[in-house]
């Protein structure tokens, strides 16, 4: 089947009708984005953040429209929210783009033992999916993302079913990680849902599956959360009993919003020994405090280097920093993962070192880790076998 084009996407979106003025919505200029994946399309449109909730029917009809095309075999197509001009904005303002997802302002209460949905929206439903951790880091290059994948490898070599979501919509990276820089999403047997590509036994998301490798990703906060929710929402993940979040750097919108729309279980943080990392690594954990998501605990990455040849060990970034930072802190000390090149090789290849040396010193380390997370995970959900029945979404405080 020949894949569509451009021109043939946006004639389809012609005959879209704003009922408001009679006028196309790409007349209107209201088509952000348009993205083609072989007979996959995935569109954006604008839309006053007003009029978002009540604009179900014409994303419907852009859908069908779309994919009405000849190529195409998945059309979706979401609504983000654009403030009219002058309109007041807590969000830090950005030359073009939107400022947040369409129904973000409807203002409903939330209820008893949920954190409140920014602007009262409902938290992301993920039924078949037992717990779900965020792998995070206060600042970039320390490891989190190599950490992230390692630690799901590790889990599902524990029988445990795993998938894993790429949330650094920024830099995504996971694609090169697995081997998987020409994998696309297909079409899932679930109506309006895509199956992720695999690697290794597990299923892994990214928007670095959409858009070419080098291709920066310019969205504002509330447009690149509307962008996650989609991925996280709109994926055949199965059933799963962990999902693994390789969350981005820092502690900001994306960040925020995945603890008070996700369900989740528990956060790893991940830091190197060094105090200007350790620093940012506090600013993470005390933010998943706030929001009274658990903190499973710390690693300290690139914590030593071993010398291949004569085995004199130095500490390169310091060493013991996290673990003395979570006696501080009061939280549990997960492990130390060296600096070595084998780690970094595989990352960049491709091939992740639990995969490629499963009884190898570093393979152990992870594993001793993950086997930490998956105690602490029965903890609070209760073991495979008998789950606990409580709510996944605790208040929310800020002091």
């Amino acid at each position: 089947m020949t894949s569509p084009n451009r021109e043939q996407i946006i004639a389809a979106l012609n005959s879209v009708i704003d009922p408001v003025d009679g006028q196309s919505i790409v007349a209107k200029d209201m088509v952000q984005g348009i993205d083609i994946n072989d007979q996959t399309v995935n569109i954006m449109i604008a839309v006053d953040p007003q009029r978002g909730p009540s604009l179900e029917d014409l994303r419907q009809t852009a859908e069908k429209a779309v994919a009405a095309v000849n190529g195409v075999t998945t059309a979706r197509v979401a609504l983000t929210a654009e403030r009219a001009k002058g309109a007041p904005d807590s969000a830090p303002k950005a030359p073009g783009g939107p400022s947040r997802p369409a129904g973000a302002a409807s203002g409903q209460p939330s209820q008893v033992g949920q954190r409140p949905q920014g602007g009262g929206q409902k938290p992301l439903e993920l039924p078949d999916v037992r717990s779900i951790i965020t792998v995070a880091s206060g600042k970039g290059g320390v490891g989190k993302s190599t950490t992230s994948v390692n630690l799901a490898l590790s889990l599902a070599a524990k029988g445990l079913k795993v998938g894993l979501l790429d949330a650094d919509i920024y830099g995504p990276s996971l694609p090169r990680m697995l081997g998987l820089r020409d994998a696309k999403p297909k079409p899932s047997d679930i109506d309006g849902k895509m199956t992720p590509p695999s690697a290794f036994g597990i299923r892994i998301m990214s928007i670095g599956f959409m858009i070419d490798e080098e291709q920066p990703v310019i969205w504002r906060g509330p447009m690149a959360m509307g962008a996650l929710e989609q991925l996280l929402r709109d994926t055949d993940w199965g059933v799963l009993d962990v999902m693994v979040v390789d969350m981005p750097p820092g502690t900001g919108d994306i960040q925020l919003s995945m603890a008070q729309r996700v369900p989740v279980t528990g956060a790893v943080i991940v830091s190197t020994p060094q105090d200007i990392a350790l620093l940012d690594a506090r600013k993470g954990l005390n933010m998943f405090r706030k929001v009274n998501v658990p903190v499973f605990g710390l690693i300290e990455n690139m914590s030593y280097y071993k010398c291949p040849e004569c085995g004199h060990i130095d500490h390169v970034f310091d060493h013991g920093g996290a673990h003395k930072a979570a006696d501080e802190l009061n939280v549990p000390f997960l492990g130390e993962i060296p600096l070595d090149l084998k780690i970094r090789l595989g990352a960049d290849e491709g091939k992740p070192i639990v995969h490629s040396d499963p009884e190898g010193e570093h393979t152990k380390a992870y594993g001793a880790i993950a086997d930490k997370i998956a105690a602490a995970i029965d903890g609070q959900v209760g073991p495979v076998s008998e789950p606990k029945k409580k709510s996944l979404f605790p208040k929310i405080s800020f002091k």
